[in-house]
């Protein structure tokens, strides 16, 4: 039985299982759960910089939007207020659209 040991989404025993296979899985703690849910954004981080079309990076975002969700649930927030964040950042600080590229700056 090829061994995972990573945190997945909650009906994927349920699909393994339709699929007539054996499967050992654990519920973790709150201290593992953040632990394993950092490694999990890190996985999809890395799947997004590796996709090669569009469709493959919508997919790898909507996987690491689904751990964002998580995290700030697992931090007492929703994405909601954390997009407020987000939202009060860029209006004092901006976004990221006019790729703006910082090179240095003089004392």
């Amino acid at each position: 039985m090829p061994t995972y040991n990573k945190l997945v989404r909650d009906k994927i025993p349920e699909i393994i299982e339709s699929n007539s296979k054996n499967f050992s899985i654990k519920f973790l703690n709150d201290e593992d759960y953040i632990k394993y849910l950092r490694e999990k954004a890190y996985e999809e981080l890395d799947e997004y910089c590796a996709a090669e079309t569009d469709r493959e990076a919508v997919e790898e975002l909507a996987d690491l939007l689904e751990v964002m969700r998580a995290v700030a649930k697992h931090h007492g927030t929703s994405i909601e207020e954390v997009e407020a964040v987000r939202k009060d950042k860029a209006d004092k600080r901006g976004g990221f659209e006019e790729k703006v590229f910082l090179i240095g700056v003089e004392d």
